[in-house]
């Protein structure tokens, strides 16, 4: 499928190579909604259904669309070239929006989720060993493991409904703290998965307030009390690793972290190691919980497609449980996976980028302190890239497929600043579906509709994600 020029480019210039466009002026805008006085409407039309909004006005002003929100100028992209000349050939005139960030690091402190320059090079690099793909296929055994305790108490007969994204955010939380700590989430399961939803709702409201009232504000309990809990069970288990002897420590990723503040105490004191835990432990079950979540649904939903993948991981597994080997082995089921990310990215958009100097995408000069946003749920749903868009269709990532754009599909972001743990999620997502396909058949409900979905920090159902669970054959 051959990339379609952006609607956005100025006609005048419409004849110009695509390999040379011709330059609109510095300080010339491309089309976006008209602001007002402060822009600050369509800062509220946002909050009030962000996806929903950014798709009207793509289809108002184009692929490049500017919205003057005092005092920012912001530029929705949404053409796919200009999206990897921004993310891929740009990334080193870009940080991250300060203001999210700021909101973020109220619970994740100063980990590589936040951190920008020297600081953010310094911390991937460190890290990047930790969750390279040899490393990840190292932690299958626990994910298997823990999937297979986690489904002893799945239903054993029909469950007309089963409150399957309780019990896969369960799972998934359960997975990352064994990763993590060597040990499972206990009876704090219900009261930490609480908490964070109660941050990250905290979190998505604040992002669209200039500035937030300190969290000692009588009506922030909920917020202090949820952050206090996860500060806890953080440092319950680095103050029990840190007491044992260095050869005692199981091999997870709280003993490799630990290793860098043996060796560079300085780089990496012990304030480093908790926040990149804490960001570990939210990222690391909040992406892969949500996407299992809807890729549950996206099967129940389509019988066929999971009789295919059902098929294949009985054919390849024969009973047992998935070993690193099997992962590459079990096409059908990965594509599964991967068409639910194109419709429902656990990050549908990417945090927002302000550039460090001016840059220029296709026609459009941008001066410094720009700031750019990437929805990437809309570009992955664009029928200009993928025919029938709303049709959950495995197939499109079938080998003879026909092509799509470089960066019409990156539901886990794309240039250095691609997601740290996609290895780890992708293995995670693996193993447990084809766990949970070797047991049970997901159906839809009756009466039930579609799930509406709502974004907290990740994207989840509006409402809790219940499915009829079925022993499977």
């Amino acid at each position: 499928m051959n990339s379609v020029s952006s609607s956005s480019a100025c006609p005048m210039h419409a004849a110009a190579p695509a390999n040379a466009p011709a330059l609109h002026p510095l300080g010339h805008w491309p089309p976006g909604p008209p602001s007002g006085v402060t822009g600050w409407g369509l800062l509220n039309r946002m909050s009030r259904d962000l996806m929903g909004t950014l798709g009207d006005w793509r289809q108002c002003h184009g692929d490049l669309v500017h919205l003057r929100i005092w005092p920012e100028h912001q530029v929705v992209v949404t053409d796919p070239a200009l999206v990897r000349e921004l993310l891929v050939a740009n990334h080193d005139a870009l940080i991250r929006w300060e203001r999210g960030m700021r909101v973020f690091s109220q619970v994740h402190g100063h980990s590589v989720l936040v951190s920008e320059g020297e600081a953010w090079r310094d911390k991937r690099h460190a890290l990047q060993p930790a969750f390279s793909p040899k490393s990840t296929q190292s932690f299958v055994p626990t994910i298997a493991e823990t999937a297979e305790l986690a489904m002893r108490v799945w239903p054993r007969g029909d469950n007309a409904q089963w409150p399957i994204e309780s019990a896969l955010t369960t799972l998934a939380m359960d997975v990352i703290v064994r990763m993590l700590f060597s040990r499972p989430i206990g009876d704090d399961a219900a009261s930490v998965a609480q908490a964070v939803h109660t941050v990250g709702m905290a979190a998505d409201s604040e992002f669209y307030w200039p500035a937030s009232w300190p969290d000692a504000m009588p009506w922030k309990r909920a917020k202090r009390e949820a952050k206090a809990l996860l500060r806890t069970l953080i440092d319950g288990h680095l103050r029990a690793r840190s007491a044992m002897a260095p050869q005692e420590r199981p091999d997870d990723l709280l003993t490799r972290l630990l290793q860098l503040h043996h060796d560079d105490p300085a780089a990496w004191p012990l304030q480093a190691v908790h926040d990149e835990c804490m960001t570990a432990f939210l990222a690391g079950h909040e992406t892969v919980a949500a996407t299992l979540t809807w890729w549950a649904w996206c099967l129940a939903s389509n019988p066929e497609a999971q009789r295919v993948a059902a098929d294949e991981v009985k054919e390849r597994l024969q009973g047992r449980a998935p070993t690193a080997q099997d992962l590459t082995a079990l096409p059908a089921l990965t594509r599964t996976l991967q068409e639910t990310m194109r419709l429902y990215p656990a990050a549908p958009v990417l945090f927002s980028r302000r550039a460090t100097r001016p840059v220029t995408l296709g026609g459009w000069q941008f001066p410094a302190r720009t700031m750019f946003m990437v929805p990437v749920q809309l570009m992955q749903r664009d029928p200009r890239w993928f025919a029938d868009p709303l049709v959950f269709r495995p197939e499109r990532f079938a080998p003879g497929a026909p092509e799509v754009p470089r960066g019409a599909y990156m539901p886990l972001g794309a240039g250095p600043r691609v997601c740290l743990g996609q290895h780890l999620a992708m293995t995670e997502m693996t193993v447990v579906a084809a766990m949970l396909l070797q047991r049970h058949v997901l159906s839809v409900p009756e009466g039930q509709g579609a799930p509406r979905p709502m974004l907290n920090v990740t994207l989840r159902p509006a409402s809790p994600l219940h499915l009829r669970v079925s022993p499977a054959g």
